[in-house]
């Protein structure tokens, strides 16, 4: 996994156990499906359990597509591989015989229940699960164990009625987790983590919406085979494209008519149709049966409940699944690339829940291991259907160009890199390894495997490298893991060694920015709005916002070179450095290598390129802001930049950070740092 995901879902993790320290009773926590909901619901738990030991989590989960199995069996793994080690989980179910009683053990402190087994009437409600509410908390006459039970809920934007009504009597604390949570419900996200953040960190892809009317269930097979053999040759991975159906009443009607006719003319293409709903079987036949059928014939032999299992896998070779029209939570098929909205007059926007189905990583795992053009491939979803609400704050932009003028050659950006320890002509692993006394403790290899997953990406290709495939190699590899790491951190934090120049790159023709209420008018700079004449673009944080107008009146005055664009139109070559697609980008290291994207690019008169990352200590009245925690990272960016600016002789950075209505602005040229004021820095673009 990138660095850059673990980054993400970690920031994410510590925001929301910062904010579970206050006094707000009830949390959310919202993600985009696909970036690991249930791993940070894991982390989460585990940091808490590790703190607070009079406390347990009752996870509730929908009961469809054997959710509640799949949560239960990821915390049980992560606890029993060490990477979640406060875990015990316990999966309620009610499946007893005979007159035996339903009982629930209190020797647990992840409790995960299937909604639906929550209902008026069920086994569960005779008394069993009372009774163990009572138990865990207080209980009759001050009788019970004393915990406190935060309750978890697992896809918030489903009602959970039954519990909301004995909410105050039993929990203490509740957490809402969903990629589409309730704003009418008052879930208003608290921690979160936005589409454009998962997709540049490539926890999800990127999708590209296909909004043809007229477009076919043709149309999508063809661009399916046209991928199929680079998906397979490139990722190893078998792709998948999901049609929905878009009309539940009209399910049969759509797949005798458009769906089923267009797979026919593909005889290779292995396809599945599973819709939970009836067909009739005749004219006069009043009998019904289930729409499900496969083309398969192995499959086709298995029981339809297996089906979904066998369909998920990444090397299963059904091409084509077909869903009535919600497919959405509990379904998790990484392969899937492609999603195509059957449409009529009834057809609705987009769900996101059934978008997420086909913007999971198929290679999260191990993606820095793939070759660009194949992390380009498994970084791409391909939709047609109705755009949804929330895609409407995705802003597409594009660069000037008008003419001859190319604003990509105008700009060109040096950036920068760090060489791992092995790629050092004076460094050799086989004889450190060799140096290294026998060990005369050994840890277990679960415990050795766990540290090589959460530990630096590098160390980890270094073990691989060492080892050769030898699992002795390996296993001495790791039980000096320590020395060979601490070795790695005292080379790579030495920039003078480690930083080495890397590409000179320009901003992408092409990018995009979420729509926020930090909007400002910007005429006359490097981009425009793709799909409208608007000059208001938005930015990140009210610095930000601040930082740009200031540096729109600085660069059309003082500073930054014109490109003439026309007979009377003109640019000043100056740019916000959009994420997506940005390749202008700088590497440092903290406990991992990461990359840093400055903010804004401009090129001066006299042909230097300015590098700005605007930052703020105001906190913008966030309690679980950490002021120190937050200087230590602007500090780490200072140690970056300073060491880049000596590699870089033509480019200068600055940090920029609004302290109160005050900014201080730190300045990195040639490897000499420079604190100045905005006034200062206005009166450096008149020296000679």
């Amino acid at each position: 996994m990138l660095q850059e995901a673990k980054d993400l879902q970690n920031r994410a993790v510590v925001e929301l156990f910062s904010k579970a320290h206050g006094q707000k009773k009830e949390l959310t926590f919202r993600a985009p499906t696909g970036s690991g909901k249930t791993h940070m619901m894991g982390d989460f738990m585990n940091r808490l359990l590790a703190e607070q030991k009079d406390i347990i989590f009752l996870v509730s989960t929908l009961s469809k597509g054997n959710l509640a199995q799949q949560n239960y069996d990821s915390f049980l793994r992560c606890s029993q591989d060490g990477t979640y080690p406060e875990l015990k989980p316990y999966l309620i179910n009610t499946e007893i015989s005979g007159e035996e009683e339903l009982f629930i053990p209190t020797d647990y402190n992840v409790y995960v229940l299937p909604r639906d087994l929550f209902k008026a009437g069920g086994i569960l409600m005779r008394g069993a699960m009372d009774h163990f509410l009572r138990t865990m908390t207080i209980g009759d006459f001050g009788m019970g164990l004393g915990k406190k039970i935060y309750l978890i809920k697992d896809e918030c934007h489903q009602a959970t009625n039954n519990l909301d009504e004995i909410s105050e009597k039993f929990f203490a604390r509740t957490f809402n987790f969903s990629a589409t949570p309730k704003l009418s419900r008052g879930q208003v996200p608290d921690v979160q983590i936005s589409d454009e953040e998962a997709v540049a960190a490539k926890l999800i892809k990127r999708v590209e919406l296909i909004e043809d009317e007229n477009a076919t269930v043709d149309d999508a097979i063809d661009k399916f085979l046209e991928i199929k053999t680079q998906y397979n040759n490139l990722i190893g991975v078998h792709p998948c494209l999901i049609i929905q159906i878009s009309n539940k009443d009209k399910a049969e009607e759509e797949w005798q008519n458009k769906i089923k006719p267009a797979l026919d003319k593909h005889q290779a293409l292995k396809w599945m149709v599973i819709v939970n709903t009836y067909k009739t079987t005749g004219a006069k036949d009043t009998s019904k049966e289930l729409l499900c059928d496969t083309n398969d014939d192995v499959k086709k032999k298995l029981p339809v409940a297996k089906w979904k299992d066998y369909a998920k896998g990444n090397h299963s070779t059904i091409d084509v699944i077909v869903f009535k029209m919600v497919i959405s939570e509990g379904w998790d098929i990484p392969r899937a690339c492609m999603l195509f909205q059957v449409r009529d007059t009834q057809s609705r926007q987009l769900d996101e829940q059934v978008m997420g189905r086909v913007r999971r990583n198929p290679r999260l795992l191990d993606y820095e291991m793939l070759s660009e053009e194949a992390q380009e491939l498994a970084s791409t979803a391909w939709v047609w259907g109705i755009k949804p609400d929330n895609m409407n704050k995705i802003m597409p932009v594009k660069l000037w160009k008008m003419g001859t003028v190319d604003v990509q050659e105008q700009i060109r950006v040096k950036t920068t890199k760090l060489v791992g320890l092995t790629e050092r002509a004076d460094f050799d692993i086989v004889a450190f390894m060799s140096s290294q006394p026998s060990s005369t403790t050994h840890q277990d290899i679960f415990s050795l495997f766990n540290k090589m997953k959460q530990g630096d990406n590098a160390l980890r290709e270094m073990s691989f490298e060492y080892a050769n495939g030898d699992y002795v190699k390996w296993w001495d590899f790791m039980q000096h893991y320590d020395k060979v790491k601490h070795k790695y951190d005292t080379y790579i934090n030495d920039y003078d060694k480690s930083m080495v120049e890397d590409k000179e790159v320009s901003f992408p023709i092409n990018s995009t920015y979420m729509d926020s209420d930090n909007r400002t008018e910007i005429e006359e700079w490097v981009w425009c709005r793709k799909e409208s004449e608007s000059t208001t673009f938005a930015f990140d944080s009210d610095a930000e916002r601040e930082w740009a107008n200031y540096l729109s009146k600085i660069a059309a005055r003082e500073a930054a070179e014109v490109a003439q664009l026309g007979d009377e139109d003109e640019r000043y070559l100056w740019g916000k450095n959009f994420p997506y697609n940005s390749e202008i980008k700088y590497e440092y290291y903290s406990d991992g290598i990461h990359k840093s994207y400055p903010d804004f690019i401009m090129k001066d008169k006299r042909g230097k390129i300015h590098i700005f990352e605007v930052k703020s200590v105001n906190g913008n009245g966030d309690a679980g802001f950490d002021p120190e925690e937050y200087k230590a990272k602007i500090q780490v960016l200072k140690d970056c930049y300073k060491a880049a600016s000596a590699k870089l002789k033509n480019h200068i950075f600055y940090i920029p950070i609004k302290d109160g209505d005050k900014w201080q602005i730190y300045r990195y040229a040639n490897g000499n740092e420079m604190t100045m004021t905005k006034q200062m820095f206005k009166a450096s673009f008149s020296e000679k």
